[in-house]
């Protein structure tokens, strides 16, 4: 045995060198599950007799999909360096509009396809502002923010709209009823539209074009792609979810209010910057923005139910993210 065979690394085995990669490759999305599990355990020391019974799974499935949704839609948004904060107005908006036509003409598959339609277009002009008339995206979604929220108001006149007529609909349980009884359709909504974004993300095409233009939007149209379209679809496909999930909000409680995604914000943007996107651009995960839904969705009820008061709730989303974030940006920079 020569100097060097003895001093040499032992070899991995085939399963080991496997287990590595896979560490190397997604030690980001397994860094979000890890405190996922970490907050979950102290859940369940803290309060046993709530965490091992159902019913607080159920809530937390009953809740989630609202902002959610829009979480997944916006991880789009932000890997490409962008940001759209006018999302909860177009939540106002479509709600409106969804209870308007659904209260005139009673049919539910009209008020879903007029809300949507009304989302869909404030993508649109979303899109238009930012890419063909230049205006930063942080600028041009507090315009509309106030644009859709101030036209609520003007329209609804700050009066709801009882919808209760909502539950004669054969459509009804297609978006909020209880699968087997049990678990609300609006969380399978959600698992189904994360597990599709996730696939085009990373196995589409356009998923790549969203990693190109928000790495080096330069490059990304050096290489032939048209950075414009692919942020006006990022911006409309937002506007289009953003409805979606006003109209599951607006379905489950049966009643529109003027108010309708107010304080969806912080917690929406909260679960992506937790589940690892960068605010920069250029990377980002859907499971780590599933994952930090959860972890934002369960927060207050399991700081509750383990004993502490709602003050902590804030604290601890504002350490969550603080932490979260300083751990993604030094492993990013550790891989430059």
């Amino acid at each position: 045995m020569t100097a060097h065979d003895r001093t040499a690394s032992p070899r991995l085995d085939a399963p080991e060198r496997d287990t590595l990669k896979f560490v190397r490759d997604y030690k980001l999305q397994l860094s979000i599950f890890g405190i996922l599990v970490i907050l979950y355990a102290v859940f369940l020391i803290g309060n046993p007799a709530v965490f091992t019974q159902f019913p607080i799974y159920r809530s937390f499935m009953t809740t989630m999909p609202f902002f959610g949704i829009m979480a997944i839609s916006v991880t789009y948004v932000i890997t490409l360096g962008e940001i759209d904060l006018s999302f909860p107005s177009v939540v106002g908006i479509s709600s409106w509009v969804f209870g308007t036509v659904f209260v005139a003409t009673g049919s539910f598959a009209l008020a879903v396809a007029g809300g949507l339609l009304v989302g869909l277009l404030a993508g649109m002009i979303n899109g238009i502002i930012i890419t063909r008339i230049g205006v930063p995206s942080i600028v041009a979604t507090i315009g509309t923010m106030f644009l859709w929220r101030g036209l609520v108001n003007l329209m609804s006149q700050g009066k709801g709209i009882a919808l209760v007529g909502l539950r004669d609909s054969a459509l009804y349980d297609v978006f909020v009823g209880r699968l087997f009884g049990t678990i609300p359709v609006q969380f399978v909504w959600f698992v189904a539209i994360a597990l599709a974004f996730g696939l085009v993300y990373r196995r589409h095409r356009y998923g790549s074009h969203l990693l190109y233009v928000g790495d080096n939007q330069e490059s990304a149209r050096m290489m032939g792609i048209n950075v414009e379209r692919v942020k006006t679809i990022a911006f409309m496909q937002m506007g289009f979810f953003a409805a979606l999930a006003g109209i599951f909000l607006t379905a489950e409680v049966t009643y529109f209010w003027p108010t309708q995604g107010d304080g969806m914000l912080l917690t929406t943007l909260a679960a992506v910057f937790i589940g690892g996107t960068s605010v920069f651009g250029g990377t980002g995960t859907i499971f780590g923005t599933f994952i930090g839904v959860i972890i934002i969705g369960s927060l207050e009820a399991g700081i509750i139910a383990i004993g502490l008061t709602g003050f902590w709730v804030r604290f601890l989303n504002g350490l969550l993210i603080t932490v979260s974030v300083s751990v993604y940006a030094f492993m990013l920079k550790r891989n430059r």
